[in-house]
C-alpha cells in the first residue's frame, strides 16, 4: 500500500516559458561571458549536484574567461526562476492528495537555486517533507538521495511512488532504490518500461491521482 508520493520539481511540477538554451544565453549576454552550451552545461551541472550555488559549474566552465562565475550564476538563477510557471491544476491536486498521502519533493541541484525556485513558486507548503541535493551528500539517481527523502516522510521504499520526468536520475533512480516510478512525458518523450505508469505532462493533475488508485490496487 502506497503511504508516500514523492516528486521532481522542474519539468514535473514546474515548467519554463521558454528552453533552458534560451535562459542560458540571456544569463552569459546579461553578464558578458562568453556563450555555453547547454550540452556541456548538462554534463557540468551533473558533476556539481551538491553544494549552495551554481557558482562551481560556471567556474569550470568559465575557466578561461575573464568574468565572475558567481554573477553569471545569480543571472541565471535569475533568469530560470522568472521563466517557472506551476503547471495548471496542480496545487489543487497536490492538496488533494495531502489528504491520502505524505508527499515529499526531491530536486537536483545546489541548493540557493532550488529553493528560491520553491519560494518564488510557493510550492513549499504541500510538502510534509523536501530534500534539495545540495543540502545532502549526493544527488539524483545515487540512492542516498532517495534514501533521504524517504526517511524524512518515514516510509520504506516500498511504500512510496516517484513522480518524474527524467529516465535515468528521476525513474532509474528511484526504481533502483525499490520504489514505485510515474514516468511523466514531455513532448516527443520515450516512455521508460521500468516506469510502473506514464502520464503526459499536461495531464499530470487531472490523471495521476487515477493513477495512484490504480497502483494502489495492484
Amino acid at each position: 500500500m502506497l503511504r508516500a508520493v514523492v516528486f521532481d520539481l522542474d519539468e514535473t511540477l514546474a515548467v519554463p516559458d521558454r528552453d533552458r538554451a534560451t535562459l542560458l544565453a540571456e544569463a552569459t549576454e546579461a553578464t558578458g561571458a562568453p556563450s555555453l552550451d547547454r550540452g556541456e552545461y548538462v554534463e557540468v551541472h551533473r558533476r556539481h549536484l551538491t553544494g549552495e550555488t551554481r557558482e562551481p559549474i560556471f567556474d569550470e566552465l568559465l575557466a578561461d574567461a575573464d568574468v565572475d562565475p558567481a554573477s553569471v550564476a545569480a543571472a541565471y538563477r535569475e533568469s530560470v526562476t522568472n521563466s517557472l510557471s506551476i503547471l495548471p491544476g496542480v496545487e489543487p491536486m497536490l492538496e488533494r492528495l495531502g489528504e491520502r498521502y505524505r508527499l515529499g519533493l526531491l530536486t537536483n541541484g545546489p541548493v540557493r537555486a532550488q529553493r528560491t525556485k520553491l519560494e518564488a513558486l510557493g510550492l513549499e507548503s504541500p510538502f510534509d517533507a523536501i530534500r534539495v541535493t545540495g543540502e545532502l551528500v549526493a544527488g539524483k539517481p545515487d540512492e542516498r538521495a532517495f534514501a533521504a527523502i524517504l526517511d524524512a516522510l518515514d516510509v520504506e521504499p516500498g511504500e512510496a511512488v516517484y513522480v518524474g520526468d527524467d529516465v535515468e536520475t528521476d525513474i532509474g533512480g528511484a526504481t533502483e532504490t525499490g520504489m514505485a516510478t510515474v514516468q511523466v512525458l514531455l513532448p516527443d518523450a520515450t516512455p521508460d518500461p521500468r516506469a510502473d505508469a506514464h502520464v503526459d505532462q499536461p495531464n499530470l493533475a487531472s490523471t495521476l491521482p487515477t493513477i495512484l488508485d490504480e497502483l494502489n490496487a495492484e
